[in-house]
């Protein structure tokens, strides 16, 4: 197995939004990032994922980018990215920047060009098609709900938007835009970035005939799109023309991708990104994120195992269990009351021993847990409100148990401000927060759990620490022991003749286990 750095590193995921502010205006930036580099020193991990920094009308907190090469000015300014950077290289730690390139914003040059005319040069740098009499082109449905497409009466046409209305897809068939994302990458690669996470870069290639999709709750003809015609060639096209030149690494966000589907992204043959987000786990307890069901630790245990015998020795996992748009995970398959430091402890151990790159979401490392925000006006996702008027008005169900659902899963339960103290806010502003602090900052900062030894996050810098001095931690293959085990996921590691057993329980309840006869092993 190719042996390198981003297989043997940890990532630390920033949403600076909600990391740490600077100036007091209630929005995280880029000096606070910078305030707290030595904090992410010493937590042990080697590379910095940094979400969209870029200029944007922040319809999609900066997902919906208007100008690729400039920064948001609520985040700061160029020459302070170039001066984070510089701090993260000379701490030895590496930072990877977001790649949003399936879509652009409604405010971005391109598309103001390409809405103004049919025939305007730009026209072909999205997907116009005309409708189906006073209908859209097809019935394909936004990931943010409703249609996914927007008629436009300067020109009479429809734009596509899989996301919301003001994010219109790029059109990758057309060459001059895949010539402008590598120009893009070039820029950000050349002032010293160090690699990209791709957001949902499976589904840049779309079905040219663009025909009606079959109905799935949640989205309706993703699969014309997802993993689509061309995908593959786009992606190896970027990767020899630009990834290749540099000593950088990708990782692609992927939905609804199978393992096997995976390997033709991370098969290293294939060049064309280093590893992927999966989200088979993240569908555990649900089965389409707001249509909720009971947690079944045999079925993650079965998801999880599927992904390591699959793609290990072939290619790279990824392994996380929070970021920015999932909900905090000692809240959703934890005890994030009576056993809060435990079952956070225990997550841990259960996914970053196993073979892959492991990712820490900011707050992650202290136990963060859900808001649990009581009223709407407290929620500033798009999608969760949009989600709760659909929930209302189409399927009739009352405002509590929409409540209920943005409690369980809201992307805003991972964008409460980060919590470093027990002061005002947290010690994230001396302003007003762009969204509340979560109301556990009392008890749950990182003042606090430097102090205490027994924390969740003195355990996160033993967990890196173990990973960096044993090499069976992370080229180790992995096989699974006790799959219908109702209570314990147990897994053992295996380098040469050295053998590593993990042995995790998700019961509150003493549960026995009795070490396997054949392994012989040391306490250390």
């Amino acid at each position: 197995m190719k042996k390198t750095w981003y297989k043997e590193g940890v990532v630390y995921q920033i949403y600076p939004r909600s990391f740490k502010d600077s100036n007091g205006d209630g929005i995280g930036d880029l000096r606070g990032i910078i305030e707290k580099l030595d904090y992410i020193k010493e937590l042990g991990v080697d590379i910095v994922w940094i979400c969209p920094v870029y200029k944007s009308p922040m319809v999609d907190n900066g997902y919906d980018i208007s100008d690729y090469r400039n920064i948001n000015p609520e985040f700061g300014t160029l020459e302070d990215w170039k001066e984070l950077i510089n701090g993260l290289h000379e701490r030895g730690i590496k930072l990877v920047m977001d790649l949003v390139v399936n879509h652009t914003s409604n405010e971005h040059p391109w598309f103001l060009e390409s809405k103004k005319s049919k025939d305007n040069p730009y026209r072909d740098y999205y997907i116009w098609r005309e409708g189906k009499g006073k209908k859209a082109p097809n019935n394909w449905s936004s990931f943010f709900t409703g249609s996914a497409w927007e008629y436009d009466e300067v020109t009479g046409e429809y734009y596509l938007h899989l996301f919301s209305k003001e994010q219109p897809d790029l059109n990758w068939d057309n060459p001059k835009v895949r010539e402008e994302v590598k120009k893009i990458a070039q820029y950000w690669l050349d002032l010293g970035v160090d690699g990209f996470r791709c957001d949902v870069i499976n589904i840049i290639s779309k079905d040219c005939e663009f025909p009606n999709g079959r109905f799935r709750i949640g989205i309706t003809g993703c699969e014309h799109y997802i993993n689509g015609p061309h995908v593959h060639e786009y992606l190896q096209e970027l990767n020899r023309d630009v990834f290749s030149k540099y000593d950088c690494f990708t990782v692609g966000e992927t939905v609804f991708t199978s393992a096997d589907e995976a390997l033709k992204y991370v098969s290293e043959e294939r060049n064309e990104l280093s590893m992927i987000f999966h989200f088979d786990h993240m569908f555990v307890d649900n089965i389409y994120k707001w249509f909720l069901r009971p947690f079944k630790l045999r079925k993650l245990k079965r998801i999880l195992s599927r992904w390591q015998y699959t793609i290990n020795g072939k290619g790279w996992n990824s392994l996380y269990l929070e970021n920015h748009d999932q909900p905090r995970i000692v809240s959703r398959w934890g005890d994030d009351q009576e056993y809060r430091l435990e079952s956070a402890k225990m997550l841990a151990t259960m996914m970053f021993f196993q073979q892959g790159t492991p990712y820490i979401y900011q707050g992650q490392e202290i136990g963060m847990t859900n808001a649990y925000f009581k009223d709407l006006s407290q929620y500033r996702d798009i999608e969760s409100l949009n989600i709760y008027k659909i929930g209302r008005k189409y399927l009739k169900l009352s405002h509590n148990r929409m409540m209920k659902k943005l409690q369980k899963m809201s992307r805003d339960n991972a964008r409460t401000p980060m919590q470093w103290d027990d002061s005002e806010n947290a010690g994230f502003t001396t302003g007003t927060p762009w969204i509340e602090v979560n109301q556990n900052y009392l008890d749950v900062n990182v003042k606090q759990a430097q102090k205490d030894p027994n924390s969740i996050l003195n355990y996160y810098k033993k967990l890196i620490k173990l990973r960096k001095e044993h090499e069976i931690i992370v080229y180790g293959d992995y096989q699974e022991l006790y799959p219908n085990h109702k209570h314990l996921y147990v897994y053992e590691r295996n380098l040469d003749n050295q053998k590593l057993i993990v042995i995790t329980s998700f019961s509150k309840k003493p549960v026995k286990f009795t070490v396997p006869k054949n392994l012989k092993y040391t306490k250390s």
